[in-house]
């Protein structure tokens, strides 16, 4: 599965990346707020996925003595911070921006000029730098397209293994927060520049810049939500989510159906990184089994485990007689 997040990661990164230095140039050339949002927006998924490919390798690093379960969970600690980011830099601006430039704004339709380092971008450009900005945006499109197809291809194959219903419920329990962030971000993103799209074709066409200003409103709305629903996301695997209850009655009734178990006593499991859980458990064996050794019983009974579910990664299983 890291394989899999590894790839979608770096593939948003460098659509992001791109996508950031074409958003701010069309912004150089037209001062549209909603360009300028969709900046901040590139910018922030840009190093959002520096912050989850920075998780993906840490996580990496072998198990020790001072973490014996390894390091899977610093992917949710840089996948919450990826959502805080999200929420207090690209949403947030973008809010701001399209607030101060709706109060600001009148209905007519008098074209902003940038002017940085005394360079009038404006005039640089022969052609009318409205059309620069349909093409920034349609190129957003596109390479947000191919981000997002990556991710969910990623996420499709997680729903076909474990047999969730689709995305809203792998939403929910998938423990892979770097390709739900991802997958997250690309939407969002391709989301973003539509209405950035319509925003400044709007205004263009209705002679009416707020409707650009709205855009850029509308942009930091949807960042600043989403951000919300992935900080919420990974709050269950940071504070330690079990595996889903049905899949927990399996690997329970696993253990049950095992010759030589009379009970199941405890059962708990936890997740300790993506797609990497903890289970353990207190079972009760007769006295046959007691008679031959349990060691046996109990390799078996964590191959039976693993075999069940890839998840399952530590077993611990106590016996008792």
């Amino acid at each position: 599965m890291a394989g899999g997040s590894r790839s979608v990661v770096i593939a948003a990164l460098i659509a992001n990346g791109s996508i950031a230095v074409m958003k701010f140039f069309g912004f150089l050339l037209t001062g549209s707020p909603s360009m300028l949002s969709e900046t901040y927006h590139s910018i922030s998924d840009t190093g959002n996925q520096v912050f989850l490919l920075i998780g993906i390798r840490y996580s990496s690093r072998e198990a020790n003595r001072s973490h014996p379960f390894g390091y899977g969970k610093a992917q949710f600690f840089y996948a919450f911070l990826v959502s805080v980011l999200l929420f207090g830099i690209a949403g947030w601006e973008s809010l701001k921006h399209g607030y101060e430039a709706l109060m600001h704004t009148g209905h007519g339709g008098e074209r902003a000029d940038v002017i940085l380092a005394g360079i009038n971008f404006t005039e640089l450009v022969p052609v009318d730098p409205f059309w620069i900005n349909v093409v920034v945006l349609l190129g957003a499109i596109v390479f947000e397209v191919y981000a997002l197809a990556k991710a969910n291809a990623e996420l499709q194959r997680q729903i076909e293994t474990y047999g969730w219903s689709g995305v809203r419920e792998a939403f929910s329990k998938t423990s892979d927060v770097t390709t739900l962030t991802a997958f997250t971000e690309d939407a969002i993103a391709l989301a973003g520049a539509a209405v950035a799209l319509v925003g400044i074709t709007l205004a263009r066409y209705l002679d009416m810049p707020v409707f650009d200003a709205i855009a850029s409103l509308v942009i930091g709305g949807l960042l600043m939500g989403f951000a919300v629903a992935l900080a919420w996301e990974n709050k269950r695997l940071i504070l330690g989510e079990s595996l889903p209850a049905d899949v927990e009655e399996t690997l329970r009734s696993a253990i049950a159906d095992h010759e030589g178990v009379v009970h199941v006593d405890g059962f708990r499991t936890v997740f300790v990184g993506p797609g990497e859980a903890l289970v353990t458990a207190d079972v009760s064996f007769d006295g046959d089994a007691a008679a031959r050794g349990v060691d046996e019983d109990i390799t078996q009974i964590e191959a039976t485990l693993r075999d069940l579910d890839d998840r399952v990664r530590i077993v611990y299983i106590e016996p008792e007689v």
